[in-house]
């Protein structure tokens, strides 16, 4: 006997392709262009799977389907949208959807959830959290193709504790996603702490982490609570994690194995209970290679990985980027502006280095320094500056250090604004440039540090040093010559 599917959409055309693809599939499918229909059908106990789209003429279909999940708890259902946002993708998961797919989809991805419905025996449960609760605050935005997987993915995770690692270049957004999963999980009541392993002083990672006891060391006049502690209940969002240095990896590893952790100058173990979420703009991949992360603390937070596209992989999504941040500066005070089609067209043709947080500040400066009530494609041209704009590298070749150095910086200084960073930036920045040049010249020599001081001009003692600061491993063997 062949299944049933009830299909509500008030496209007609969609309709129909769909009713063409499931019959030839072997299903019986019940088409209907109105809720009250499918809610007949389903009261009465027929059909064996749902797809209905959202947005019907007689109704919301998410108002409706935690009233089908209570009367029918194990008929999947199926939710199709076009609009593809954050929130639908959430509210979907919320109300007890099976799956949740963004128009246009592929028929053949259609085809393959309704057959995964039909034979899971087990149903995702009911979010936690009332549709209503939820509102229609966007913590992200964009409704291109890129965005849709991360929000199916985020929903997904929303009423679980596994930990995540974010991947993706500076300025796509990986605090904004660490926060939706926190905001909108079921941690959301307790705290969210974030911690910038690239903005804390080497030595003083751990005590920020785990805290210090009254003593621990010079200038520890009181007990201090660290982030572990601090976030207790909550999310603990470590952010920059591969600028991590080799002995906190090694003391996290032990937290994330045994669920407890110690206070620098403490003696009694403190149990934990917090979500960890990750993020790096670093390929940790090629870190593990070169000695400067450990591939068992990598395992331990790549659980659910998540990569962030960079803007021009989602540069459809800029137009409606650019609305939202100029919504934002209203709200903020300044004056009502508009953007002309070919002021959008522009910024979807360049490069955006700087990914999302460096469009936003460009719509800032947009909205704060120019009194044009409509931003015209001159005034971007002119911010952007495209023809002057120096490129790291743009035409393939080997990479400028001063001018990635200078992007760097500057990058480090835009996101402090209108403060500064942390102290320290100068040993920062030579951390970073000195510990991948020092690996990687010990890689390239098998390991043989006198060769590799030989190939940097330094003392062997004076490279011996930095191996130790920077907690190089050195992974010994021959080269050959392909």
């Amino acid at each position: 006997m062949s299944h049933v599917v009830l299909l509500a959409d008030d496209d007609a055309a969609i309709r129909m392709v769909l009713n063409q693809a499931l019959t030839r599939a072997g299903y019986e499918v019940r088409p209907t262009g109105n809720i009250s229909t499918m809610w007949n059908w389903v009261s009465r106990g027929e059909g064996d799977v749902l797809i209905t789209d959202v947005a019907m003429p007689d109704g919301n279909a998410f108002e409706v389907m935690p009233k089908i999940k209570k009367l029918r708890p194990d008929l999947p259902m199926i939710v199709m949208s076009a609009q593809n946002t954050f929130m639908t993708a959430i509210r979907a998961n919320e109300v007890g959807a099976y799956e949740y797919l963004p128009k246009p989809f592929d028929i053949t991805e259609v085809l393959s959830v309704v057959a995964r419905a039909l034979a899971d025996a087990k149903k995702p449960t009911t979010g936690q959290r009332n549709a209503d609760e939820v509102g229609e605050t966007m913590p992200l935005v964009g409704r291109s193709a890129a965005m849709q997987e991360i929000y199916r993915a985020l929903a997904r995770l929303m009423q679980t504790d596994l930990t995540v690692m974010i991947t993706g270049e500076s300025g796509t957004g990986k605090e904004l996603v660490a926060r939706a999963l926190h905001d909108f999980g079921k941690r959301r009541n307790g705290p969210f702490v974030a911690i910038n392993m690239a903005a804390i002083p080497r030595d003083l990672i751990e005590a920020e982490l785990f805290g210090y006891e009254k003593g621990a060391f010079t200038g520890a006049n009181a007990r201090s609570s660290g982030r572990f502690e601090q976030a207790e209940g909550g999310t603990l969002f470590l952010d920059e994690i591969g600028d991590m240095p080799m002995d906190a990896q090694t003391r996290l590893l032990r937290v994330l194995q045994e669920g407890e952790y110690t206070m620098v100058g403490g003696r009694s173990a403190i149990k934990t209970n917090v979500r960890i979420v990750a993020a790096t703009h670093r390929d940790l991949g090629q870190m593990i290679r070169q000695g400067l992360f450990r591939e068992d603390l990598y395992y331990r937070l790549n659980v659910v990985p998540i990569r962030l596209p960079p803007l021009r992989e989602r540069v459809d999504d800029i137009g409606d980027l650019t609305l939202h941040f100029l919504r934002v500066a209203q709200r903020e005070g300044e004056p009502v502006k508009t953007i002309t089609s070919d002021a959008i067209k522009l910024m979807q043709n360049y490069s955006w280095p700087g990914n999302v947080r460096e469009l936003e500040n460009l719509v800032r400066r947009l909205s704060a320094l120019y009194a044009d009530e409509s931003i015209s494609v001159e005034i971007v041209q002119n911010e952007l500056n495209i023809a002057e704009r120096p490129q790291v590298n743009s035409g393939g070749g080997p990479v400028d250090v001063s001018v990635a150095v200078e992007a760097h910086i500057g990058q480090v200084l835009g996101e402090y604004e209108p403060n500064l960073p942390p102290a320290g930036l100068y040993q920062r920045v030579i951390d970073r440039v000195e510990a991948p040049l020092i690996a990687m010249a010990l890689n390239a020599c098998g390991g043989n540090q006198i060769k590799a001081a030989d190939l940097l001009g330094l003392n062997r003692n004076t490279l011996r040093k930095k191996i130790r600061v920077h907690s190089i491993e050195i992974v010994k063997h021959s080269r050959r010559n392909g």
